[in-house]
């Protein structure tokens, strides 16, 4: 069982995926500078160790995105397609009266979520960009946020 672990912060993307067999990391990496000319991202691999490089990303989405092409990549990555993921967990700031602990999202517990934005204007948002693009990567995926 392999498990993507996802903490989006306002500029800045953070990921880890475990080998939950082994209780191994296979992989992390960072994504910082998300809104700029020269974001830049740094992969670290169990087996093929660190890359590094600078892009124009601009939207959380496009930095999730790289990220999981990292994982699968020829050269750098550590499994060989996103279905071997059988599950997401997310960092999410603010759980509010609504959250008390772990979730599994589904549209009910993100609007939730969205209705909470403003006690973490800066995370929240992206926290939710988040869960929407793993979504829409994995659709298949359980997703699980953890407040």
């Amino acid at each position: 069982m392999k498990i993507f672990v996802l903490n989006c912060g306002s500029s800045s993307v953070k990921y880890k995926l475990y080998d939950m067999e082994n209780e191994t990391v296979l992989a992390d990496g960072k994504v910082e500078r998300i809104g700029q000319e020269n974001a830049q991202i740094v992969h670290q691999s169990m087996h093929n160790g660190k890359t590094e490089k600078t892009m124009p990303i601009f939207e959380h989405t496009v930095a999730i995105s790289e990220s999981l092409n990292l994982l699968v990549d020829p050269e750098v990555g550590v499994i060989k397609s996103l279905d071997e993921i059988t599950g997401v967990g997310h960092r999410v700031l603010h759980g509010g009266e609504y959250f008390k602990e772990s979730v599994l999202v589904t549209d009910k517990e993100l609007g939730l979520m969205d209705e909470l934005r403003e006690l973490g204007p800066l995370h929240m948002p992206a926290n939710i960009t988040g869960i929407r693009a793993c979504q829409n990567i994995m659709p298949d995926t359980p997703q699980v946020a953890v407040f």
